[in-house]
């Protein structure tokens, strides 16, 4: 062994014990009130001089509307709610904004006005009125929004100068289309009509002077098809389709011609395209393999503008200035929740406007997502996202969880999740799952899943399961399912259907019923109700199929420890969805938690929620999970 090789031997052995002590270093664990203490932030309008954003973050506890300077520095708070979040809409040109917020989680949310002197208007009255902003015309002398106050099913459209402030109705809906865009000169509004199925779409044009209503993506078979944007010369109308592909692409309809033409192509689905106000940029997102990668095009070369140089995260939220000079972004990792930036396009410098993590909790204990793909029971490869707990080994094994997302056709997508990080920060192994029926991963892929429910995508969940047994750190005999919405239905459907196979289960606000799912609908959820059918099953012609797929009527089969949370208000999975399951579960003597929130409806609006949630989950799982033993035979 000559002198060299023996250096390198040591180097290497030494490398080696660096290597292990470094794998060793102990991780701080941090608790629900730490990991809450993280803000969550989103929307961003930029006043009128270009001096600051409008914005709204959760600090407070709740949702409240807040303003920061684009140079930076403290954000001050424009809204003062204690008992509503309340979430930003957009400036106005003269300096007040409008906002949006509903009751409780009802859904039924209105669009308030600001004024200068700090007092509120609500510009949509009524009880059971659901409004949406939905833009500016081009001059910024009026907005349109969209309400459902004459019919609880369809949107109207209208236009509401701001000097007076009293609505014009543009467009009456009796059919159910879905506003997309209305052209900078006033001349046409473009609409999404939905069609048999959640994969079937087409682009409506509305002449608004000879009242004419066309189809302009007209086809045979199944096709998506979305309108995006007009351009600001009212040319073109632009906007998403997969014909003939398995990805969306960009197209665009010349409005004197009438001929179509594809834009951009990707190799994976592009999720949106529009324009900044007056044209001098156009921006695209593609999602590819559940990241977002933007892409702004400078109209006038066609070449791509360079973007900042940033930390390890996505780029989500764009939003430009109406002078064209600025952009607000929020930049998204693993290990960093979202935080608000503006980027300066004539200097290229990137500022970053907020802090979202906790400073109590250290990056380099949390940890960093993986994407991964297994082969399923039918060789179909599934798209996961893979957590990681730091330290778990073969001679430190964890347990683990199969985490199922909402829809049924969401997408798990790398990113910070509070949630999933407070549990992997405890040892638990998650992997997020998109089974099939997910979107991003082509229309095949995203309709696999039509007429399935309880079975394929739910097997696709147990093969998760066996992935993660073969891992090698993960303890096989502790593995458990989670998820909301379709994911809480998923959890139910596999203790049920699959009563063997997962430890346990928390279903968050998840369907138990989809007999009365169905009948209870939304009214405004209209316009999709006929793909919603095919999807799932019309509960007057699929009864006998919905019931077998309804994990109520199979409780006697749930011999595994469940914890169900659910909000009171909730209007898409109905308080009985949850009620009904756990009171059955009971009377059997099951092992079962029930967490109900008075003042929520689908989802979490509030901090205290949360941590009430979070930590009544962690508490279930060390107890029935990572500490607990076998009780199915209570």
């Amino acid at each position: 062994m000559t002198r060299g090789t023996r250096f390198s031997l040591l180097i290497a052995t030494c490398l080696l014990l660096v290597s292990s002590v470094v794998a060793q270093k102990p991780v701080k664990e941090y608790t629900i009130e730490q990991f809450m203490n993280t803000v969550r932030i989103g929307g961003s309008s930029f006043s009128a001089d270009d001096s600051s954003i409008l914005f709204h973050t959760n600090q407070t506890g709740i949702f409240n509307v807040y303003s920061v300077p684009v140079t930076g520095g403290a954000a001050k708070q424009l809204t003062n709610s204690t008992k509503e979040s309340t979430y930003a809409g957009s400036y106005l040109p003269d300096g007040r904004f409008i906002y949006t917020y509903d009751r409780g989680g009802n859904e039924n949310n209105h669009i308030y006005l600001r004024e200068l002197n700090g007092t509120e208007r609500d510009l949509t009255p009524g009880e059971k009125t659901k409004a949406s902003f939905v833009g500016w015309s081009h001059d910024r002398k009026s907005f349109y929004f969209t309400t459902n106050e004459r019919d609880a099913r369809f949107f109207d459209l209208y236009e509401m100068p701001i000097d007076t402030l009293k609505a014009t109705l543009i467009y009456k809906d009796e059919t159910g289309y879905d506003f997309g865009d209305i052209s900078y000169d006033k001349k046409y509004i473009a609409f999404q009509k939905n069609g048999v199925s959640q994969a079937d779409s087409d682009v409506y044009l509305y002449n608004l002077a000879t009242k004419e209503m066309k189809n302009i993506t007209q086809h045979t078979g199944e096709v998506a098809n979305s309108p995006q944007t007009f351009d600001p010369d009212s040319k073109y109308l632009y906007y998403l389709s997969d014909a003939g592909s398995e990805y969306s692409y960009v197209a665009r309809y010349d409005l004197a011609t009438g001929k179509s033409e594809t834009v951009e192509k990707a190799s994976w689905d592009v999720s949106y395209t529009f324009f900044s106000r007056n044209g001098k940029y156009r921006v695209v997102a593609i999602n590819e393999d559940a990241r977002t990668k933007i892409k702004i095009y400078d109209n006038a070369t066609g070449k791509l503008v360079p973007l900042p140089q940033l930390p390890n995260g996505v780029i989500t939220g764009v939003n430009i200035s109406p002078s064209e000079k600025l952009m607000a972004f929020y930049l998204n990792g693993d290990r960093s929740p979202s935080n608000l930036y503006v980027y300066n396009f004539a200097t290229k410098k990137a500022t970053k406007l907020t802090e979202s993590l906790n400073p109590e909790i250290n990056a380099d204990d949390l940890v960093e997502s993986e994407v991964i793909r297994y082969k399923s029971f039918d060789g179909l490869d599934i798209p996961s996202i893979l957590y990681k707990p730091k330290n778990a080994s073969a001679q430190k094994k964890v347990p683990a969880l199969v985490l199922v997302h909402g829809g049924p056709g969401g997408q798990t997508r790398v990113g910070y999740s509070p949630m999933t990080q407070y549990l992997v920060n405890h040892g638990y192994a998650v992997l997020g799952v998109n089974n099939r029926g997910s979107s991003g991963y082509g229309k095949t892929f995203f309709a696999a899943d039509d007429g399935k429910h309880g079975r394929e995508p739910l097997w696709d969940c147990v093969e998760a399961k066996k992935y993660l047994a073969k891992l090698g750190y993960v303890d096989e005999k502790k593995i458990g399912i989670i998820g909301g919405s379709y994911g809480g239905y998923m959890v139910l459907a596999a203790l049920a259907f699959k009563p063997e196979e997962f430890a346990v289960g928390v279903d968050i606000f998840g369907v138990s019923n989809w007999v009365r799912t169905l009948q209870s609908i939304p009214p405004y959820w209209e316009s999709f109700r006929k793909s919603l059918y095919r999807e799932m099953g019309d509960p007057e012609k699929d009864l006998e199929n919905l019931r077998a797929i309804s994990p109520l009527f199979h409780t006697d089969k749930i011999v595994k420890p469940l914890i169900v949370l659910q909000g009171a208000n909730d209007p898409r999975v109905i308080k009985a969805e949850s009620d009904e399951i756990v009171e059955n579960i009971k009377k059997r003597n099951g092992v079962v938690e029930y967490v109900l929130f008075d003042n929520e409806g689908h989802g979490f609006t509030k901090k205290a929620n949360e941590i009430r949630a979070y930590k009544a989950v962690l508490d279930f799982l060390d107890r029935y999970l990572k500490n607990g033993s076998d009780v199915s035979s209570r």
